[in-house]
């Protein structure tokens, strides 16, 4: 498995193409493999099992946007930096070509039992819901902050995931207990997890089995917070398969970063 981050030059028309279009970039990101052929983006989660390519956006600033990738292969990006990054400053200097690429299994064998880490994930929140009994359910996307930050809280996610959401301590909470005044809980307060860069999306395929038909519409949300390891084998599965529904279009992949020791007063 390898990790792989490449800065986007978002001055450039290419970028701002792909970066308005989750199809286009995802088939730029695979396009990235050779040994790949084209596969449909909608197949199913039970078509894709096992370790697959897992991309995500991160836009830290109007003009500071990096692409993550998780593979089983290594990429190469030539053709995407020639589109989206700076191409002369790429081949002024065989030693950076625009992208950098590591082995991720060092980093998956660290991961044990009890560690902590500061995580990022872009995601698609949903759950199912039946209008009328004897309709079959419906996907359908959580649209309010505090639905969306349940969606990861939800303690079977987090356990098949091998992790559990930190708290925080009473110290830093805001409200008591992590409540509302009107004695609701209140995830934000009592979590170390924020949902921000909230998106729609609707696009309409251009292939696969649906290409031409009705759009493609999505929510997707990013998270920031602090998780503890719980399982490490499950832990590294959902590393490389993803968290999470709608994987081609830029969600599931989660990063990880240790977190800072407590300075010893």
């Amino acid at each position: 498995m390898y990790l792989t981050r490449a800065r986007i030059n978002v001055a450039r028309p290419g970028a701002r193409r792909l970066l308005g279009s989750p199809q286009a970039l995802h088939a730029a990101v695979m396009s990235s493999f050779p040994s790949l052929l084209p596969a449909d983006p909608s197949a199913t989660s039970a078509q894709q099992q096992g370790p697959r390519v897992l991309w995500r956006l991160d836009r830290n600033k109007p003009a500071e946007v990096f692409l993550y990738i998780v593979s089983p292969d290594r990429p190469d990006l030539t053709h995407f930096v020639e589109q989206v990054g700076w191409p002369a400053a790429a081949a002024a200097d065989p030693a950076t070509p625009g992208w950098e690429t590591r082995p991720y299994g060092p980093f998956l064998d660290r991961l044990t039992t009890g560690s902590s880490w500061a995580f990022r994930l872009t995601a698609n929140p949903v759950y199912y819901i039946r209008r009328k009994d004897g309709e079959p359910t419906k996907r359908t996307a959580h649209v309010t902050a505090t639905h969306q930050m349940g969606w990861l809280l939800d303690e079977a996610r987090q356990e098949r995931g091998g992790f559990r959401i930190l708290e925080k301590p009473q110290t830093k909470r805001l409200l008591p207990a992590g409540t509302t005044h009107s004695g609701h809980a209140h995830h934000g307060d009592r979590y170390e997890l924020i949902v921000r860069d909230r998106r729609n999306l609707s696009f309409t395929k251009t292939h696969g089995s649906n290409a031409g038909k009705a759009p493609v519409s999505l929510v997707t949300v990013t998270y920031d917070g602090h998780l503890q390891v719980t399982e490490p084998e499950r832990m590294r599965r959902m590393l490389v398969e993803g968290l999470g529904k709608a994987k081609a279009y830029g969600c599931g992949l989660m990063t990880l970063v240790p977190l800072p020791r407590p300075s010893k007063g």
